[in-house]
């Protein structure tokens, strides 16, 4: 058994001093124990639970700052997913394990400690498949064990480029599948790399546009039979063209068709649900399901602002995820989301969870479920039976100094000056960042390096 004291931690019943946490050799919370006088190695500092990044396309962190100039009269998604479909097509197997475990360690020193990876790049360039289907996933779950991230492979189902069944095009060659393909490969990744306490599996229908109302109900049937409380996430009413185009061809907006065709419960993360009307805020909300909110992204690509207050008032789950990762920061997810909601209303701290809250309080924590309950992993929190997932914040950080509770939470959300505070992170109980660093940062930023040379050259 293995166990430390925290000077101070968040618990899922708030604020403890002298926290004692043991763990077993998977990496599971045997106990938790606050005022704890136990002789336990003792850490200085405030220790907050890990998060989850609900949502990634991990290739796209090699994009980064590669798209910002105007490549149309009327430059937005569409124009954007052009130039990304130019640059999947350039990757190989080995530069997306290489982009992945740069990114996970990125991920993990920021404060994710889970990734729920929406992968769509699964042959070669041609459109062909590898000799073994699952190459490139294999290569995420590779990346996630090397950095030591936990991780939730969602093989996603792609095979039209538009609403009404329509013929992809060449950029969209890697992605086509099929539900039986994609049944086949879990069950292929499932003997070869059984789930534990950090691997999970489940699937992500692209979205509507990307499939059929048949060949999603198929995907659904069969995953039911395979395993029934596997996670399923979805791309949904991103931008108001895919809205417009959904009711032309199915006579319904994307929110409120999926939730009136399909068994829509806490298995589900609708990403990016930013076009919503408030019967479909309500609904969702009411439903379970987890919206996967993008902040960084959907602010980069001009999708919108997702529909926060009214979300939350419906007392709707949700989770953050850093989706084309031109950004990897817990905290500035967080702070986006809600200078949004602060930009769309003209009033200041509207995601507080009543009056006199902390926002930085309430961010944290809603986050914080809602990446769980996506990720379809026990990371909820510090408490028995959950993954030791955690954050040690450095208590020499300017940002941090004589603060206490969620004035710790509020600074670490809205305060952003020098070095991000996140000084140490645990993930399934083995310490994988010490004093901001990762023990493969060095080796990785050289592969990365490299394989940037390449693509770029």
């Amino acid at each position: 058994m293995k166990q430390l004291i925290a000077d101070r931690a968040l618990l899922p019943g708030g604020w403890r001093n002298n926290v004692l946490l043991e763990w077993d050799d998977h990496g599971i919370l045997t106990r938790v124990r606050p005022d704890s006088d136990a002789a336990a190695v003792a850490v200085a500092g405030t220790v907050l639970p890990g998060i989850a990044n609900l949502h990634s396309h991990a290739f796209q962190r090699a994009m980064a700052g590669l798209t910002e100039y105007r490549s149309d009269p009327k430059d937005s998604f569409w124009s954007w997913r052009t130039l990304m479909y130019k640059f999947a097509g350039k990757l190989s197997p080995a530069d997306l394990k290489a982009i992945a475990l740069q990114l996970y360690i990125e991920m993990l020193q920021a404060g994710y400690t889970s990734v729920c990876e929406f992968h769509y790049l699964h042959h070669d360039a041609d459109g062909k498949p590898y000799a073994d289907p699952a190459e490139n996933m294999v290569c995420l779950i590779e990346a996630a064990q090397e950095a030591g991230i936990g991780l939730t492979l969602l093989p996603v189902m792609y095979q039209y480029s538009g609403f009404g069944a329509q013929a992809p095009h060449i950029g969209q060659a890697r992605f086509v599948n099929s539900p039986e393909w994609i049944i086949g490969a879990l069950q292929a990744l499932q003997a070869a790399h059984p789930q534990h306490a950090g691997l999970r599996y489940g699937v992500a229908p692209h979205s509507l546009r990307a499939v059929s109302p048949q060949s999603l109900q198929q995907l659904l049937t069969l995953l039911r039979q395979w395993d029934a409380q596997a996670p399923v996430h979805i791309h949904i009413a991103e931008q108001e063209k895919e809205v417009e185009d959904c009711v032309a061809a199915l006579g319904a907006r994307p929110v409120a068709w999926l939730l009136e065709h399909a068994e829509v419960d806490r298995r589900w993360c609708l990403v990016h649900a930013t076009h919503m009307t408030t019967a479909e805020t309500e609904k969702l909300a009411r439903s379970g399901a987890v919206a996967g909110i993008c902040p960084t992204t959907e602010a980069n690509l001009g999708d919108g602002i997702f529909n926060g207050v009214a979300y939350a008032g419906a007392q709707g789950t949700w989770g953050i995820g850093s989706d084309s990762h031109i950004s990897t920061s817990v905290s500035e997810e967080l702070r986006l989301y809600e200078y949004s909601q602060r930009l769309l209303h003209r009033q200041r701290n509207m995601l507080a969870g009543g009056e006199g809250a902390s926002v930085g309080g309430y961010l944290y924590r809603q986050a914080l479920r809602g990446g769980a309950i996506a990720s379809g992993r026990q990371v909820a929190g510090l408490e028995t039976g959950q993954r030791a997932d955690l954050l040690v914040l450095d208590p020499q950080h300017a940002d941090l100094g004589g603060k206490h509770g969620d004035q710790l939470l509020d600074s670490f959300v809205f305060c952003q000056h020098g070095q991000t505070p996140v000084r140490d992170v645990m993930a399934g109980g083995h310490w994988v960042v010490r004093d901001h660093k990762h023990g493969r940062q060095e080796q990785s930023a050289a592969a990365y390096a490299r394989t940037m040379k390449k693509l770029l050259d």
